[in-house]
């Protein structure tokens, strides 16, 4: 092989990350976690309506989605919030059934407003205030203190490593929706595995292609059983259960992210563009839940974030523009009683005095100090542990779990 298709064959190559101690916090044991990030910034007041606003109607005169009991209108889920009518069928019955929650007004205080700027910050989960480190990403910090007391391994179902699972401890990654188009064969593999096999690098390139292995090992009888049915690529049902057998069976943290979200022209109300959209990701949740199986459902978190939300009213192309708070989902098997099945987190109320710079909604609710919360329920992590995850953030105790 030539030196420059080498090194093609290499950025393809789903290669671990730097091996770190391999160690768990004290109450690790079994949980896993699934953070989904809808790059674009989705339209959040789409998702979660504030039906009993009357400005949420005056600000989207062509995009509101309908009051309960109209048609394509919203699902109420208590007196002044709604969910979309796109996830009846899917994330609905979790709601019901008290293992999906929702929190309004969430996100980060960067105001940007830039898709690359704010996705980047999001994922380093680093103080606004001092310069960015690119070699750490949150959910690597959050690897690595697990691996202080037991054995945690993270993936990434992406073709490349994200920002959030860069840093020392082990990561690997592989886009299961490419599975069966490998760029590098069996033959090659071993070439490149013979090439590096005396040198530092040999036993991570060696990792990455077992890694790789035993994921398409996992997924094949799974693709044989589904070639008559196989879903498009915009689907995202199929993917999701597939990573839900491999985070069941080996994996304890997971990163996943879904493009499409950027509405700025004809976005559509109950049904449209993005009716289009959260239905397939709320047949993937759905999905990944039932996949999970019962047991294991009940150890699994699932977090769905966004770099931002958009703004409040509609624009002049039936769309909304890059906007600043979100809303997060939070779905699990074991969410408790209070949390389960309700809205949650510091709130406002939804009228143009509220809005942020006239425009958008506030964030209320850091992300940083609701992973932080997340993170001390889900795994008992001591202070000092929080604070190698994400420094100097006083974490926001929602009783999630």
């Amino acid at each position: 092989m030539q030196r420059r298709d080498l090194l093609k064959t290499l950025a393809a190559a789903p290669l671990a990350g730097a091996a770190g101690r391999l160690m768990a916090a004290p109450a690790a044991g079994g949980a896993k976690l699934l953070v989904v990030f809808l790059r674009g910034g989705y339209d959040s007041a789409n998702l979660l309506v504030p039906f009993a606003s009357p400005f949420y109607y005056e600000a989207r005169p062509r995009i509101a989605v309908a009051r309960p009991g109209e048609a394509n209108g919203v699902l109420p889920l208590d007196a002044r919030w709604g969910l979309h009518p796109a996830l009846a069928a899917t994330v609905m019955p979790l709601y019901a059934k008290g293992q999906a929650a929702f929190l309004p007004f969430a996100g980060t205080d960067d105001l940007s407003r830039s898709h690359f700027e704010t996705q980047d910050s999001i994922e380093l989960g680093q103080a606004l205030d001092h310069s960015r480190d690119y070699r750490s990403g949150f959910l690597n910090r959050l690897t690595a203190v697990l691996n202080d007391g037991a054995h945690a391994e993270a993936i990434a179902f992406t073709d490349r490593l994200p920002i959030s699972l860069r840093g020392d401890a082990r990561a690997a990654n592989m886009a299961l929706g490419a599975v069966g188009r490998q760029a590098i064969d069996e033959r090659q593999s071993k070439v490149i595995q013979a090439m590096y096999r005396d040198t530092p690098l040999g036993p991570t390139v060696a990792e990455g292609f077992e890694v790789r292995d035993e994921v398409l090992r996992a997924v094949k009888s799974e693709m044989d059983a589904a070639s008559r049915n196989a879903m498009t690529p915009r689907g995202f049902e199929l993917v999701a259960r597939r990573m839900a057998r491999l985070m069941r069976d080996r994996f304890d943290v997971g990163f996943v992210d879904v493009g499409g979200w950027d509405t700025h022209v004809g976005q559509g109300a109950g049904t449209g563009y993005l009716a289009n959209r959260l239905e397939e990701l709320g047949r993937g949740v759905a999905g990944f839940a039932q996949e999970m199986g019962d047991e294991s459902w009940h150890n699994a978190v699932v977090v769905v974030i966004s770099e931002f939300g958009r703004t409040f009213r509609e624009n002049g192309n039936g769309g909304t523009d890059h906007g600043h708070g979100t809303v997060y989902w939070v779905l699990g098997g074991g969410l408790a009683a209070q949390a389960g099945g309700h809205v949650l987190g510091e709130q406002a109320e939804i009228s143009q005095p509220a809005l942020f710079q006239n425009r958008d909604w506030p964030v209320l609710n850091e992300y940083r100090a609701v992973f932080g919360g997340l993170f001390r329920r889900m795994y008992g992590l001591a202070p000092a542990q929080l604070d190698r995850v994400f420094a100097g953030v006083a974490p926001k105790d929602l009783q999630l779990l």
